[in-house]
């Protein structure tokens, strides 16, 4: 590829991102806006769109939301879910749980999908969950929560179960990330350690894409 294709790439995602923006709800555009301005900054749209896509597309009806005040994506699922299955977000930060329980507790009137949100660190409460119960796992926040939830990937998806991570390449820090070799932040350390991890265990086939700030998409074997 030549430097005209990249710089049309780059164009491609801002193209990609504004469009899933203006197609997101009013309500969802709303609690972005309300999340942003309450510090808890949001992923990409665009991501968003396609993790509820993948709830779709495997028939998902049991799935785990880790994250760090990750509640554009968690409510993504919830409505991805469609009326059906459960829906368990994990947040180990005060502010997170809070605007996650919030907007669960106006959902519980719109739908019948059993939404559950535990304020613990992903460490302590994966652990607790039962064995091949869940078919998706959507992994966002700090560095912490990667390693920690990949730890418990394979006893808590069932057979042919999805785990997704999003900001991969941790753009999201503003140090370059896993692109640029001289970002030593915690965030970019631990997504290069996960992409080995990942890839180098013969329970998953798994590939990375560069939707969003990188997703790494692992289907169990």
């Amino acid at each position: 590829m030549d430097r005209t294709q990249y710089t049309n790439l780059a164009k491609a995602w801002e193209f990609t991102e504004e469009h899933a923006r203006e197609r997101e709800s009013d309500a969802l555009t709303d609690t972005r806006t309300a999340a942003d301005e309450s510090g808890q900054l949001q992923g990409s749209a665009a991501q968003a769109r396609l993790l509820g896509m993948l709830v779709r597309i495997t028939g998902a009806a049991s799935v785990i939301a880790v994250g760090t005040g990750s509640l554009v994506e968690t409510l993504q699922l919830a409505h991805a879910l469609d009326n059906k299955g459960l829906l368990t977000a994990v947040d180990s930060t005060a502010q997170g749980i809070a605007l996650i329980r919030k907007a669960f507790a106006e959902l519980q009137d719109e739908t019948d999908t059993t939404l559950r949100a535990v304020n613990a660190p992903a460490s302590v409460f994966l652990p607790r969950l039962n064995a091949n119960d869940y078919d998706l796992i959507v992994v966002a926040g700090d560095a912490e929560n990667y390693a920690a939830t990949f730890a418990q990937a394979s006893r808590l998806l069932r057979t042919h179960g999805v785990i997704v991570f999003t900001d991969v390449l941790a753009l999201e820090d503003g140090q370059g990330g896993v692109i640029n070799p001289a970002d030593r932040s915690d965030k970019a350390i631990a997504m290069r350690e996960l992409l080995t991890t990942v890839e180098d265990d013969e329970g998953f086939e798994s590939t990375l894409t560069p939707d969003g700030t990188g997703l790494l998409i692992a289907y169990k074997k």
